[in-house]
């Protein structure tokens, strides 16, 4: 066999296969099926319609923006009109409160006098000084509504027992507004002047409890601020009226509005004295009342009997005698109101002291 019959017979043999492939698909008749396009959901997709969509959706929320403003607008001019509301009620309503306080006091001014000569008003009291021009006798009404614990207290001379100072001092000492002698004294042969019988400071004895003995009766504050008084054989009766400071002295005037006896002693020895006093009204403001006198020798100053009366007058309801004579003193913003009989203010054991 020649070279280019075995080239030709090799070419047949590779082609051979792709001539049967070729015959099988002409004589077999096979077709191809497409996909149906229109079995797919059509989608179509529009950035104007989104656009649009989404204004829609922010004009939405824009009103309920607005709506949401006007209601919260509405409910706080409904919450600030209310507010008005009950702070002029209780503008009312403490007016109508104090409108019987007001009353008290102008009554109370009528009859002390038409202006005080002096005042104090502030968060711990209000205070009003009036002068007193009586037929027998001169004196100095200090009227005083104890507003808070701060307001008063009782002090010994120097802060110690034993030891005593004026009362000028002793406001000055303490940055007092005003201050009034408290109880009686009783000196030792070295000098010292110690409070006389039963004495409380801060709600403590400063030593011990003393039965009430002849006239005397204990004088002072309790932790509700009202005046408490009277003579006590029991240290138990005293401490259910909840002291919290006082001082003893004789007598008691006055007792739920009724006058009380005032011992033979003291009706006459001394007939008239420099006097002070300390009362009550029924709404348990206070009043002291200092008289002048020239000395101690009974002829100038007032009777216990006068007192009485005039506290009467003024319509104090409980009232008590302090320390007189030359202990009588009255001290406002530092200068004294009295004539002290003695010529001169007197170092003494105890004093009441008010502050602002």
């Amino acid at each position: 066999m020649n070279p280019i019959q075995l080239i030709n017979r090799t070419f047949i043999l590779a082609a051979a296969p792709f001539i049967g492939i070729f015959c099988f698909l002409m004589v077999s008749h096979l077709s191809v099926e497409l996909p149906d396009l229109q079995s797919y959901v059509k989608t179509e997709f529009s950035i104007q319609n989104e656009l649009l969509k989404s204004e829609q959706k922010l004009e939405l929320a824009k009103t309920a923006a607005v709506q949401t403003r006007t209601t919260i607008e509405r409910f706080y001019q409904l919450y600030a009109q209310s507010a008005a509301d009950v702070a002029a009620m209780a503008q009312s309503a403490d007016t109508v409160s104090n409108r019987p306080a007001a009353i008290f006091d102008s009554r109370i001014s009528t009859k002390l006098g038409a202006q005080p000569a002096k005042q104090t008003n502030s968060a711990n009291l209000d205070m009003k000084l009036f002068y007193l021009n009586e037929p027998n006798y001169k004196a100095y009404a200090l009227k005083v509504d104890v507003k808070s614990d701060k307001a008063l207290k009782m002090v010994l001379g120097k802060d110690k027992v034993g030891s005593s100072e004026t009362t000028l001092e002793a406001a000055r000492r303490y940055g007092a507004v005003a201050g009034i002698n408290a109880g009686g004294f009783a000196d030792d042969r070295s000098g010292k002047r110690y409070p006389l019988s039963t004495t409380m400071l801060n709600g403590k004895y400063v030593y011990g409890f003393e039965p009430t003995f002849e006239d005397l009766a204990f004088i002072g504050m309790n932790t509700d601020r009202k005046l408490i008084g009277g003579r006590f054989s029991r240290q138990e009766e005293l401490d259910k009226l909840k002291p919290s400071f006082g001082a003893t002295f004789v007598p008691v005037l006055l007792q739920n509005g009724k006058k009380q006896a005032i011992p033979a002693q003291w009706q006459n020895s001394p007939a008239r004295a420099p006097r002070t006093v300390i009362g009550n009204f029924k709404n348990d403001q206070l009043l002291f009342l200092v008289t002048d006198g020239y000395d101690e020798r009974g002829g100038s100053g007032a009777t216990l009997a006068e007192l009485q009366d005039k506290l009467l007058q003024l319509g104090v309801k409980d009232a008590y005698n302090l320390d007189g004579g030359g202990s009588s003193s009255l001290i406002y913003e530092g200068q004294v109101i009295n004539r002290p009989s003695d010529g001169k203010l007197r170092p003494l054991p105890t004093h009441f002291l008010f502050f602002k």
